[in-house]
Formats: structure tokens, C-alpha cells, sequence
């Protein structure tokens, strides 16, 4: 019975001693791994290990890839449509005139503009409503500048849905193009 409770108490010791090895607080300035992890300062450009970063700067403007900034339409990649339609409206129109004038300034840059459409129809009218949403947003792209080599379309028609519910909010989200950089 003594030697159960030596044990007992020995593994109850190594218990405790492993948890608290593995509580340790971690630096404040390391990241998950370990690594240094540097705030973005004034540029917001590099860390101190040379990475790219992102975010905001001490002066709260967006530092790092310009599509990636939540606050920019160009964050924006996906356009809705009405039911049965590829007329870009509002916000959503503003958006694509960005990514336009994005290219434009860009013109090292692509995209892959891919059209979708919800169930209702049938296959070869969704195709054919996804190429005219694409196309749609294509054109409003090409207005702003952007060049026809910058732009590729592709309709998947109702192949690839988001949301697989068979009413109006799955249907309205189904109904999109997707702007693939």
C-alpha cells in the first residue's frame, strides 16, 4: 500500500510539473511559432524578418495589397444579380468600376471573372446566364481601362452554388459573379 502511494504521489508530481511547463506565458512579442512577431509602424511594409505585412499604419491608411484592404470596394469580390438578370446595380456596380480602374492602374495584374446563376432553369440557359454576367462585369472593367488581356470569363452556370437551400436567400446568393485575382 506504501509503494501505490509513492507512485501515486510520483505521477501526481510529474503531472503537475508537465502542466506548468506548459503554461509558460509566452513573449509578447512572439508570434504562435515563436518568432518574432513586429507591429506595423510607420510604412507598414516589412517586418523585421524582411516578411511583407499588412494592415493599418500608425496614421490609420491601409498598408499592403490594396484588394485585401476592408475598408476598399476592391475588397468587394462579388457581385449580385437580380433574378434572371445581368444588370450590375448599385453597390455592387461601384465595385466592379474599381476593380476596372484597379486593372487599369495595374496592368500586371489579372483576373478571372466567373459567372454563376441559382437551380431554377435549366443547365444550358444557366451557362448561358453566367457568361452574360460575367461579360457584364468584364465590360463595366474595360470602360474603366482595364485591358482585354487582364480579363478572363467563365460561366459556371448553377454547377458551383453556395448555398444549397432551395428558397430566395440561397437563391440570391447563388446569383453572383466571383472576381478571382
Amino acid at each position: 500500500m506504501k509503494l501505490n502511494r509513492l507512485k501515486m504521489t510520483g505521477l501526481l508530481v510529474l503531472i503537475i510539473l508537465f502542466v506548468a511547463g506548459c503554461s509558460s506565458t509566452p513573449d509578447k512579442d512572439a508570434g504562435a511559432d515563436g518568432a518574432p512577431v513586429s507591429e506595423v509602424g510607420g510604412d507598414g511594409a516589412t517586418g523585421e524578418d524582411g516578411a511583407q505585412t499588412a494592415g493599418a499604419t500608425d496614421g490609420g491608411s491601409w498598408a499592403g495589397n490594396p484588394l485585401d484592404d476592408p475598408n476598399s470596394l476592391l475588397s468587394v469580390r462579388v457581385i449580385h444579380f437580380d433574378y434572371d438578370s445581368s444588370e450590375i446595380q448599385g453597390e455592387d456596380r461601384d465595385a466592379a468600376i474599381a476593380h476596372g480602374e484597379y486593372l487599369a492602374a495595374n496592368p500586371e495584374m489579372t483576373v478571372t471573372v466567373e459567372g454563376h446563376t441559382d437551380e431554377r432553369g435549366s443547365r444550358e440557359y444557366n451557362i448561358a446566364l453566367g457568361e452574360r454576367r460575367a461579360n457584364a462585369v468584364m465590360e463595366l472593367m474595360l470602360i474603366q481601362g482595364a485591358a482585354d488581356s487582364q480579363i478572363m470569363t467563365v460561366s459556371y452556370g448553377e454547377e458551383r452554388p453556395l448555398a444549397l437551400d432551395s428558397d430566395e436567400a440561397a437563391w440570391a446568393v447563388n446569383r453572383r459573379a466571383e472576381l478571382i485575382y
